[in-house]
């Protein structure tokens, strides 16, 4: 391996690591302010338990995807440094409007919801863990517009002098075509992710028949969350299909192996063989199928891979644009299929658990606790594809990864961060999961005869302490 090899490794390694703990984020934040909505509406003990509960988990998650992001974004500088002095005028915006603007709204808000039990009016409180969750959604925002652009550069123009891509609108980078079908795709995710998750700690504790009161509703909400935002996964996955296809064709062809153009093109849901065009030893596909996902239309054409090569070529100069076909190809799969697996126990659970219902014997609730696996690692592989299926461009059509890397990090030091950044991500990992399962096994908290926060609002006492 060479110095990008190791830098593409690393920066991997960072990201992926990193958006274990967004997604779950993103979604805990909106459910936690689901769960302490119901609170203040109905006043019922059992869903300020669960609010306090699913905080804390909430909390510990989003102290480790602070810090695995900043540590990220040191990668630019780093390693990257040719692709931060091109794109940084363009890039650099929408990450400083996420950090100015939405990081801020998150973390302000965020410290009043933690710090504000018993100083706060019960609507304020509740008003700061809602506004922490829009922080949480806006941050994605940006995150993918900057992200968006890469795959779709728009909003830019090169000086000629400087050799450097330099904004000149940005609305149209944060309106970008690409932003708009990721956001949503993105966000769904995450509700499926925090869902799941949920999911696995009640069917810890109702297997165990702890606190039934408490984790029935939970239960309920997480089932409801998974199979909801599994629909909306699926269908902004196949807008988000179409666009992929009119603006990276390669990507598309890759994630199917395609190296002929096909017209109607059917989808592989399995192969074995060597992904290389040129053999099959068997495959399992559904007719139609891909031509539907590319064009919406079942009888479509899609170009293959030798096809769109031939093409680039003579748009970008001799080279080979080819991504590599076996990451893309599985990785693609692997994320639909853990997806659709995640959202069919959450049918399942909404089956079995209706008109308070429950199940029976151990064998849904033990599947629940191992799915917590699913949809982590169905965003994994999504953007594994997301990132492998541009290359070898860091811009699209813009600018190669070979031409991004720092040009003076070498071999050695790429090794020795790559391998102090491992060795810190896997502490930071046995932290985590000690913290999540100590505070998960150990159930809601029993709240004190006098909480504050289980007392009228009726009672005469300043408004701070009223709560």
């Amino acid at each position: 391996m060479d110095a990008l090899d190791l830098a593409r490794w690393q920066f991997a390694v960072t990201t992926v690591y990193h958006f274990l703990f967004v997604p779950i984020t993103i979604g805990l934040s909106a459910l936690v302010a689901v769960l302490q909505t119901a609170w203040v509406r109905t006043g019922k003990e059992h869903y300020l338990r669960a609010t306090k509960f699913w905080g804390k988990l909430f909390l510990i998650n989003f102290a480790m995807g602070v810090v695995t992001g900043i540590v990220q974004e040191f990668q630019f500088g780093m390693n990257w440094s040719e692709y931060s002095r091109f794109v940084g005028d363009v890039f650099g915006a929408p990450l400083a409007i996420e950090g100015l603007l939405a990081f801020f709204l998150e973390s302000t808000f965020l410290g009043l919801w933690i710090f504000g039990w018993d100083r706060l009016p019960k609507k304020a409180h509740l008003a700061s863990i809602w506004l922490a969750s829009i922080g949480t959604i806006l941050s994605a925002y940006f995150i993918l517009a900057a992200n968006s652009w890469m795959q779709h550069p728009v909003g830019y123009r090169i000086n000629p002098a400087t050799n450097r891509a330099e904004l000149t609108d940005i609305v149209a980078v944060l309106t970008n075509s690409t932003t708009l079908v990721a956001f949503p795709h993105t966000i769904a995710a995450a509700f499926l992710t925090a869902g799941v998750l949920m999911l696995c700690v009640c069917g810890w504790h109702l297997m165990r028949g702890n606190e039934i009161g408490v984790f029935r509703p939970s239960l309920r909400l997480a089932l409801w969350t998974i199979v909801i935002s599994g629909a909306a996964v699926a269908i902004s996955g196949d807008v988000m299909g179409r666009v992929m296809t009119e603006q990276q064709p390669m990507k598309m062809a890759a994630a199917e192996a395609l190296y002929e153009t096909s017209q109607p093109a059917s989808f592989s849901l399995f192969s074995i063989g060597p992904l290389d065009g040129s053999a099959e030893t068997f495959g399992l596909r559904v007719p139609h199928a891909l031509s539907f996902l590319a064009t919406a239309d079942p009888n479509g054409k899609v170009e293959g891979i030798n096809d769109i090569q031939r093409e680039y070529e003579q748009r970008f100069g001799p080279g080979d644009y080819t991504p590599y076909v076996p990451a893309t190809y599985w990785s693609f799969r692997l994320m639909i299929g853990l997806g659709m697996i995640s959202v069919l126990l959450g049918v399942l659970g909404l089956w079995l658990t209706r008109r308070g219902r429950m199940p029976r014997g151990k064998l849904f609730w033990r599947a629940a606790v191992w799915s917590v696996s699913l949809p982590l690692l169905a965003n994994s592989f999504g953007w594994i594809f997301t990132e492998m299926g541009r290359q070898p461009w860091t811009v699209f059509g813009v600018l190669k990864t070979s031409n991004s890397v720092s040009p003076t990090v070498g071999i050695g030091s790429v090794v020795t961060s790559l391998a102090v950044f491992t060795l810190l991500y896997g502490a930071l990992a046995v932290v985590e999961l000690f913290l999540l399962l100590r505070y998960a096994k150990a159930g809601p908290p029993e709240l004190p005869v006098h909480d504050p926060d289980a007392e009228s609002e009726t009672e005469d006492r300043p408004l701070a302490f009223a709560y």
